[in-house]
């Protein structure tokens, strides 16, 4: 096959002809190398390369994981991962190896996620992309949210999305708080660390004297637990470093959420406080997004503590 018989890269190459599905004996064909058959798009963003299939005669959602592209050179050296999840209703996920290093490391595996005709439109692909260093700890590369709905027209096709990752993630005009969760099941308790936050932003113009975060634990509509941090100074960029533990049954997960409201005291102690921004953690039944995946990511690893920043919303 020449090169330019190769199709083009967006959109127009279909995983049944390019890829191998199936296994094949080795040497007897000579197509050409996976990275130049899939080229990434121009630009220096770290991005993946996939295709998604659904299958309608088994209610089938078949994910085939091709290449990255343009990892950051401090990642080039470490054994790259990639754990996938179909969301609301994935709590595990699945895990796949890159088959090389470098800034291109390229997979061999294909996923099936079992999902009514019914069920596709409110699914999410989250595919979250792992470092692993000669230590064997874990850092985050990025990770993608894929919405399902209007995506499975044409079988086979082959995508690229960018890496969305914790420096892109931009300010909110209200500010960004830092959170991290840890939920014990052996405990059944759910730890939550309010770490710092930048970029708040003053309601009066005395400006921010102190800051408090007011964490509410709630299931369904009914709050059952309010914990509050201490006051701190710091301006628009406050260090909390505050934790606080919650009593939560493995059962409630799916029902339950956290809410995190960030306070200005008033003026003088009869004046009521300010709310400068508030946050939601939960699954699918309250958030969507970094918020959902901060909460899918917990429940993925008990025990690990994950921490994330999250862009302040107003309250409603």
């Amino acid at each position: 096959m020449e090169a330019q018989d190769v199709p083009a890269h967006r959109g127009s190459l279909s995983v049944s002809r390019w890829y191998p599905v199936g296994t094949v004996t080795a040497g007897l064909y000579s197509d050409p190398p996976l990275g130049q058959v899939v080229a990434p798009p121009p630009g220096m963003a770290a991005r993946l390369c996939f295709s998604v299939e659904y299958r309608h005669g088994t209610e089938q959602l078949a994910v085939s994981l091709l290449r990255l592209g343009n990892l950051p050179p401090r990642f080039h050296g470490n054994v790259t991962l990639v754990q996938l999840r179909l969301l609301p209703d994935d709590r595990r996920s699945r895990q796949a190896k890159a088959r090389g290093t470098g800034p291109d490391p390229e997979f061999n595996d294909v996923f099936i996620f079992q999902v009514s005709v019914a069920r596709v439109p409110a699914s999410t692909l989250s595919v979250c992309v792992l470092s692993t260093e000669q230590d064997g700890k874990r850092r985050a590369v990025g990770r993608i949210l894929f919405p399902l709905e209007g995506e499975l027209g044409q079988a086979g096709r082959v995508l690229w999305r960018d890496l969305e990752t914790e420096e892109d993630t931009q300010c909110s005009d209200l500010g960004d708080v830092q959170i991290s969760l840890c939920y014990s099941p052996a405990l059944q308790r759910l730890s939550v660390v309010v770490l710092r936050a930048r970029g708040l932003q003053p309601l009066t113009d005395a400006g921010l004297q102190s800051v408090c975060v007011q964490v509410s634990l709630q299931i369904h509509t009914q709050v059952v637990k309010i914990k509050r941090s201490c006051e701190v100074t710091g301006g628009r960029d406050p260090c909390f470093s505050h934790r606080m533990t919650f009593k939560l049954r493995s059962r409630h997960l799916d029902e339950a959420c956290l809410r995190f409201e960030l306070l200005q005291p008033g003026g003088v102690h009869s004046e009521p406080e300010a709310i400068l921004g508030v946050l939601v953690l939960g699954p699918f039944m309250y958030a969507r997004g970094p918020q959902l995946q901060h909460w899918m990511d917990m429940l993925s690893t008990p025990q690990d503590t994950i921490k994330r920043w999250h862009g302040l919303g107003r309250p409603s």
